[in-house]
């Protein structure tokens, strides 16, 4: 006997958002199976009206709106069986961000959960990485996104501690980020991080696949400090429309991608990494595995 269901993961973040479609086969005596079967990003920047204006302009409410009426269609049309879509940084921010996700429901049934930061790195933290961890090794899995950057370590195949800071690559663009922040940051990587001999980064997020992407590694390779480090001095020496020409970026990632290569490249010198492995998942897919885990358990 062979089960198939259809969910799918909505993430509303503060650079873009997305609709994940996954289709999970579970087959008797068998792995279960994620396929993801449509991923779909929309460059709706809300972080940029929150973290300076504390408020989803009326614009971006309605760009947002007529992307949650576009996903319920999808969704829809794919014959999902259950869904989930949660909300992070610039929506928890934003003074409006309860009352426009209660008129978002009221318009298209589609029911937004802001979530906060921890929330979101357990969420983050639950994806399944089984096919990358080495069970004897440890791990800082970094999360960057465009308000904040979720944090966590994995020893031995388990979650030991997870952590989300106001770091993210909008609030970067925008000079948002105090001295402060990136102290938090720093002295959190090393508390938990000297008791292991050796750590290695595992990074997520847009603009880390976008890197590696250029890179040409194959897929389950690492990448080195050392080119990152060359990536982001090269990223550095273009103007943003040479980012977008030379480098094939798309205008909404041109500019993020800077602020977020400093925030790897932090995360990788505070956690003494020499590489970093990116194996393409996120907050979505963790929504997919908890939806999968509330049907079987």
């Amino acid at each position: 006997m062979i089960r198939i269901d259809k969910y799918a993961a909505i993430d509303i973040g503060s650079n873009a958002i997305r609709l994940l479609i996954s289709t999970v086969t579970t087959p008797e005596n068998k792995p279960t199976l994620f396929k993801k079967t449509s991923l779909i990003r929309i460059p709706i920047r809300l972080g940029s009206d929150v973290f300076v204006e504390k408020r989803i302009s009326e614009i971006n409410y309605q760009r947002m709106l007529k992307a949650m009426e576009s996903y319920k269609l999808l969704m829809e049309l794919h014959q999902i069986t259950k869904f989930r879509a949660c909300a992070t940084s610039a929506m928890r921010d934003a003074e409006n961000g309860g009352e426009l996700a209660e008129e978002i429901y009221k318009n298209t049934g589609i029911n937004i959960e802001i979530i906060n930061g921890d929330d979101e790195a357990a969420m983050i933290a639950a994806t399944d990485l089984h096919d990358l961890i080495n069970t004897d090794s440890t791990y800082l899995y970094v999360d960057v996104g465009g308000g904040s950057t979720e944090l966590t370590i994995y020893s031995k195949g388990k979650v030991v501690e997870s952590k989300s800071f106001q770091i993210g690559t909008v609030r970067l663009l925008n000079n948002l980020v105090p001295e402060e922040a990136w102290r938090n940051f720093e002295n959190w990587i090393k508390t938990h991080t000297k008791d292991f001999s050796k750590i290695e980064l595992i990074g997520s997020g847009g603009n880390i696949n976008n890197i590696f992407k250029n890179s040409g590694k194959k897929l389950g390779k690492p990448l080195s400090f050392f080119y990152m480090s060359s990536y982001y001095q090269l990223l550095n020496s273009l103007t943003y429309e040479e980012r977008i020409v030379q480098l094939g970026l798309n205008q909404d990632r041109a500019d993020v991608i800077i602020p977020a290569t400093k925030i790897y490249l932090t995360a990788m010198k505070f956690g003494k990494a020499k590489n970093v492995y990116v194996p393409k998942i996120g907050l979505v897919d963790g929504i997919i595995k908890s939806l999968y885990q509330e049907d079987v358990n």
